[in-house]
């Protein structure tokens, strides 16, 4: 397999972490960005090799993305990156209607927004080699929607609809643009997403009732949940693929859940999620 310069964003756990291994253990050349610099360290010095570039950068903030490239522009000699893939992201669960103004921005802030800055930046170095791939880690939550989690969905099926505009924009110039959607996997991620429904469940929140036991809305965003590096391989296919599919559905069962989303008439699909979800006037105590 030829040698890539891979970039990954959000490098420094979870899936980010996987995929970022599994590509060095390829033979890539990889960039792994993230946040936290304690982090990248700690991943520099397990990786120990120099085919391997640890970058600070939020994806929020430009001027970070923007030292980033430039640092990748020095260490590829100006060439740039082969393959881009955005998996940085995090998933701001709770009711929609308790949501603030600047919930929903943060969400979009990192899931839509940095993406397309990341994408931005990146991008012109493979349109004049007429080169490059993109890789967005989107999710089966932007092509389904379940309670409680609005925000994540609505961040995630803008970034399905922004991958295709950017596969058909950049397909004249050789840039492919591919989507892969994972399902629940075992990562602190589905942790972090529930200090939203923390914060309600101690308020006067409608839906305190519901939330005050938040054991069970975990075992259900973990339910049938693969591991970190089982994921990794999907996405690692997608980089790296000759011809790769356009979208890529990662999860067990992946593809019969949305084929029956798309049958199921939405009264029988919504009174379903709302069972689950306990969002009952029962449960709710209205």
């Amino acid at each position: 397999m030829n040698e890539r310069t891979i970039l990954v964003t959000g490098a420094t756990a979870g899936l980010g972490r996987a995929v970022a291994l599994q590509l060095l253990a390829a033979g890539h050349r990889l960039i792994g960005t993230g946040r936290n610099e304690a982090a990248l360290e700690r991943l520099r010095v397990e990786v120990a090799t120099d085919r391997f570039l640890g970058l600070r950068m939020d994806v929020t903030q430009p001027q970070e993305i923007g030292r980033a490239h430039a640092e990748t522009l020095n260490w590829t000699a100006g060439r740039g990156v082969d393959v881009l893939i955005n998996n940085a992201g995090y998933a701001a669960m709770g009711p929609a209607t308790d949501l603030s103004d600047a919930d929903l921005r943060a969400q979009f802030d990192t899931n839509v927004f940095g993406v397309m800055n990341v994408i931005r930046t990146f991008v012109p170095e493979m349109r004049t080699r007429r080169s490059g791939r993109i890789v967005n880690v989107s999710s089966l939550a932007g092509r389904m929607t379940f309670p409680l989690g609005g925000a994540y969905h609505a961040s995630k099926y803008a970034l399905e609809a922004l991958s295709d505009a950017l596969r058909m924009e950049l397909a004249p110039f050789g840039v492919e643009v591919v989507v892969v959607e994972p399902g629940a996997i075992r990562t602190e991620f589905a942790g972090r997403s529930l200090e939203r429904i923390n914060e309600a469940k101690r308020t006067d929140s409608p839906y305190a009732p519901i939330l005050r036991d938040t054991a069970w809305l975990e075992r259900a965003a973990t339910a049938g949940a693969q591991s970190a590096e089982t994921v990794a391989r999907g996405v690692v296919r997608a980089a790296l693929a000759p011809r790769p599919r356009a979208r890529s559905v990662l999860a067990p069962n992946g593809r019969l859940l949305l084929g029956l989303f798309r049958v199921l008439p939405t009264s029988v699909t919504d009174a379903t999620l709302r069972r689950a979800t306990r969002l009952t006037p029962g449960q709710l105590e209205l």
